[in-house]
């Protein structure tokens, strides 16, 4: 029986050495929920290591579309606000969300079910601290975006600092511990597991 496909993309978060795992999961949340869910979808990851909405929007057609999924969950946005800080190169909110909309819109004139998880940053530096600046605006437009394409939120940033204990969680901030994973799958179970109940193959 033909089983619906579930997509990933992202970045790093995402990625977890995925293109040095056989089964091409990689070693992060992803994984966590293929455990969870076994046998009931096609898991596919797509996400790679240091990408930003832009580097999304230029490879969606080929990574994304052509798997023709049943649903997509998009994890972008911290590395949008880490290229201002480390090498000058500005993503602007305006562009930010211009290119996650290109993202999304081929995948809903398609019917595609959507989950957008919040990028997060849980500050472990000072210097970090100011770039909440940057992410945040970026974060609301994820929140808006879900909202008019009716997708499943995912709570990320919201919930990972609630649960304090940064460095325990992202001991750079950025990249989750493996308890940090081990919440992130949890949240994403607990926001998006259900839709696969009503997802059919494309």
């Amino acid at each position: 029986m033909t089983k619906p496909t579930v997509l990933f993309a992202g970045d790093s978060i995402t990625d977890c050495e995925r293109r040095d795992d056989p089964a091409g999961f990689g070693d992060g949340y992803v994984l966590r929920i293929t455990r969870a869910l076994a046998g009931q979808a096609r898991w596919v990851n797509r996400g790679i290591s240091g990408n930003s909405t832009r580097d999304l929007r230029d490879r969606w057609a080929a990574d994304v579309l052509a798997e023709r999924p049943s649903l997509v969950s998009v994890l972008v946005g911290i590395n949008d606000t880490w290229r201002r800080y480390d090498s000058g190169t500005v993503t602007t909110p305006a562009d930010f969300e211009a290119n996650y909309r290109a993202l999304l819109d081929p995948l809903a004139a398609d019917g595609v079910a959507l989950v957008l998880i919040e990028p997060f940053l849980l500050p472990v530096r000072a210097e970090q601290i100011e770039w909440r600046e940057d992410l945040e605006p970026k974060i609301d437009i994820v929140r808006d975006l879900a909202r008019e394409y009716r997708a499943v939120l995912v709570p990320a940033d919201t919930e990972l600092n609630a649960a304090g204990d940064a460095v325990g969680l992202a001991p750079d901030g950025i990249h989750p511990s493996p308890h940090g994973t081990d919440l992130l799958a949890k949240l994403w179970l607990d926001h998006a597991a259900p839709l696969l109940a009503g997802l059919s193959p494309r």
